[in-house]
């Protein structure tokens, strides 16, 4: 797995890479800068971008921006965004264009090592991991006429799950329900939610899409 880093902080830029390097990752680059983070794109073709979200010169939305560019100028680029809180407007910017192979992540989860790995590794092999803080407060955010009002509390644990890119048997093991039961949740979800099946669409991306939309819309 070739990897690039997006980073102005140089302490958690290392960090990473060192991190990453002990677990026999090849780190071909980090960079502080959107701009040398897109020549290093080009010039590496790197497997996974991990990205932090405001950048210079202006710390705003620069990394979104870059991470989008560089998603069009290579695609099929992994990228595994990092935030310091929960940015709603940049979550959905970057999850509009789908959201295969990329990943939204707090900060402090790279602390917890294990679940940093577990969402970098889910991205590069063509899932998605959204950090279970962005999902729990985009959620809270939607308003109560944007179709989710209408999910159980344990409907919307599920859709968090899913969120957080975690298939049925993880869901599960996670909410200690039987397989059987995470599939009627799913399936009720999508009734709820007016998704039916369809050759084309996956129901759930679309699920948690229609709400981060639902929450930009209206929020």
């Amino acid at each position: 797995m070739r990897i690039v880093i997006a980073e102005d902080d140089p302490l958690l830029r290392e960090g990473v890479a060192l991190l990453l390097r002990a677990e026999s990752l090849d780190v071909v680059a980090t960079t502080d800068s959107p701009d040398t983070f897109l020549a290093a794109v080009d010039a590496h073709r790197p497997d996974v971008a991990i990205v932090d979200v405001r950048m210079p010169p202006t710390h705003t939305a620069e990394g979104i921006a870059a991470a989008v560019e560089a998603r069009r100028r290579q695609p099929g680029l992994a990228v595994l965004v990092l935030s310091a809180y929960v940015e709603q407007a940049f979550a959905t910017e970057l999850l509009a264009a789908g959201t295969d192979r990329l990943g939204y992540l707090l900060k402090e989860r790279v602390g917890r090592v294990g679940e940093f790995l577990d969402a970098l590794h889910r991205v590069a092999a063509g899932g998605t991991a959204i950090d279970p803080e962005v999902v729990a407060q985009l959620l809270t955010r939607t308003r109560s006429d944007s179709g989710l009002e209408r999910l159980t509390a344990r409907e919307r644990d599920v859709l968090a799950l899913m969120a957080e890119g975690l298939g049925n048997t993880a869901i599960s093991e996670r909410l200690f329900i039987s397989g059987g039961a995470v599939h009627k949740h799913i399936r009720s979800i999508f009734a709820k939610l007016d998704l039916a099946p369809t050759d084309r669409a996956d129901r759930r991306v679309t699920a948690v899409l229609r709400y981060l939309e639902e929450t930009q819309r209206r929020g």
